[in-house]
């Protein structure tokens, strides 16, 4: 043995996954709050027009509120945000994968602050519906990108829980609009619009403080163009595609009449019972209060049920209790009192929402991801567009200068689109396992 020299060989291990929030990264906290914040700011800027939608169209059309051709209006416009929704999910998307997630956050965040600002200065209907619709662009896009960004820098077997601290963002944020409703309320209906430019602030320090992810840095340095889009419909991946975008179309239709058409329908009633101004201003706050504070239970919920039985059930058994309780809450007529004991229990049934947020860009390759995770669920909005549209028309009650819009029989008609959804998750949505990395399963 004399004159050899024996060389120990330290082995590598994988670095383990962190246990505990102090275990993380300085990048993945930083990754983590701008994700939240952005989604926070989200749910701020989508519902400050839900708040006054149609008082503020009744006063653009000079009309009153009850009146129908407010009602149309005010779904347009509404359809127009949805359809925004889809389109800048899909354009974010693609810069997403092309740019990076910290960068494409950042513009996705500029690009609806700064439209919610311009909505103040709307002089005609279809104004606000331009500006609703540029709004959404970025709103879209912040979903796929927040969600991807999250998804490549957090612990794979936190996903659940990820799921719904995340969508707790946007609950907050709806929570700091029913606030702004409140302190707005005396107000005229445009200014509420001038809150949403807060969230332009948080760009400066994203694009100071976030690091690109290493996932992403890594493929765009092997593969700098990418997949294109038209690679979501390729053999090996068109069938998630299409059942992605089939549950999320047929739920977030179903999903978006109750969040638009609830506060309406809270409205007319207490319009009917002759309330005043500030009166029915402080109940449509607080229906989408409880509405709200339901859903960030739901959202933990949503969570531990996924752990539990796995995401496909468990978004199955959330739609069915929430199609469900839309069906016994607007089934029947209610009054007021009636109608808001009702609504936490709906919003805590919208956890379900929550799921997608972890689910949809583990589905799809990393240069695809924000893509694909945009593409399918905000194509679902496109539908969701229209249908907002389509129950609006269709809860018209009478004729000529006496019609009128029961919103109760368009949250009734909505709700039994998340019959066929339930029948698709069940049977035909894909798995993601949620604590290995294990492949997707069909």
């Amino acid at each position: 043995m004399r004159g050899r020299r024996i060389v120990l060989r330290r082995v590598s291990s994988p670095t383990p996954e962190p246990q505990r929030f102090r275990d993380l990264s300085p990048q993945q906290k930083k990754s983590g709050i701008a994700a939240w914040l952005g989604w926070m700011f989200d749910g701020l800027d989508m519902h400050l027009y839900t708040l006054v939608a149609l008082p503020f169209v009744a006063e653009l059309l000079f009309v009153a509120p009850t009146a129908r051709e407010a009602s149309v209006k005010a779904s347009l416009i509404q359809a127009a945000f949805l359809a925004g929704w889809a389109v800048g999910g899909a354009f974010f998307g693609r810069i997403g994968d092309r740019l990076g997630r910290s960068k494409a956050l950042s513009l996705t965040i500029l690009t609806y602050a700064l439209f919610t600002g311009l909505s103040y200065f709307a002089q005609e209907w279809w104004h606000l519906l331009i500006f609703r619709f540029l709004a959404a662009l970025g709103i879209g896009g912040e979903w796929a990108v927040g969600a991807s960004l999250l998804s490549e820098t957090w612990p794979k077997r936190w996903r659940p829980w990820l799921a719904a601290i995340l969508q707790t963002g946007v609950n907050v944020g709806i929570l700091f609009a029913c606030l702004a409703g409140w302190l707005l309320k005396e107000e005229p209906y445009r200014v509420i619009f001038l809150v949403g430019i807060l969230p332009a602030f948080l760009t400066l320090w994203i694009r100071r403080a976030v690091p690109e992810t290493v996932e992403w840095t890594t493929a765009h340095a092997s593969a700098p163009k990418g997949p294109g889009l038209s690679a979501l419909f390729g053999p090996e991946i068109r069938r998630v595609t299409f059942i992605i975008t089939a549950i999320c179309a047929l739920g977030l239709t179903a999903h978006w009449a109750m969040m638009f058409w609830h506060s309406a329908h809270l409205r007319g009633l207490a319009i009917g019972a002759g309330w005043d101004k500030a009166a029915v201003n402080a109940l449509a706050n607080k229906g989408l209060y409880l509405l709200i504070l339901g859903s960030v239970a739901g959202n933990f919920i949503a969570g531990g049920l996924a752990r539990l039985i796995g995401y496909r059930r468990a978004i199955a058994t959330l739609m069915l209790i929430y199609g469900g309780l839309m069906m016994l809450t607007y089934g029947t007529v209610r009054d007021v009192g009636s109608m808001l004991i009702w609504l936490p229990f709906i919003g805590a049934a919208q956890g379900v929402f929550a799921l997608f947020t972890m689910y949809l860009p583990p589905l799809f390759p990393t240069l695809l991801r924000t893509t694909g995770a945009g593409f399918c669920y905000n194509v679902g909005r496109l539908f969701a567009a229209a249908g907002t549209v389509v129950f609006g028309l269709f809860a018209t009650v009478g004729s000529g200068a006496d019609a009128i819009a029961d919103h109760r029989l368009a949250l009734l008609y909505a709700a039994f689109l998340f019959i066929p959804t339930v029948f698709i998750a069940w049977f035909w949505m894909p798995e993601l396992p949620h604590h290995t990395d294990d492949p997707v399963t069909t």
